[in-house]
């Protein structure tokens, strides 16, 4: 392939995203900067961080003299419809997850 700028060879570069596992052709250009994605390739990092879920960084908060907790942010409320006064479950399958279950 050659680059539709200076003409020069385009260069194969498999590029990570961060987030996916598969990664996504980019035919660059070494001397003006020129590159494009691969269409294939592209929809495919799509489509597999669209299966991801949702992952939002929060802070623990102290709430009294014993008791921890946090705020869900904006967009965990939206999503899941989360209404002030509902009842979650929390279970604690391991030291590094938490499982928040919500039952209609």
């Amino acid at each position: 392939m050659k680059c539709p700028k200076c003409e020069s060879n385009l260069k194969k570069v498999e590029v990570g995203v961060y987030g996916a596992k598969q990664k996504a052709i980019s035919y660059q250009c070494p001397k003006c900067d020129y590159f494009e994605f691969e269409s294939k390739s592209s929809k495919k990092v799509v489509e597999e961080l669209r299966e991801t879920p949702l992952k939002i960084k929060q802070k623990i908060v102290k709430l009294s003299q014993d008791r921890l907790g946090m705020y869900f942010n904006n967009h965990i409320v939206r999503s899941l419809n989360l209404k002030k006064g509902e009842n979650i479950y929390a279970s604690v399958p391991d030291k590094n997850h938490i499982i928040l279950e919500i039952r209609s």
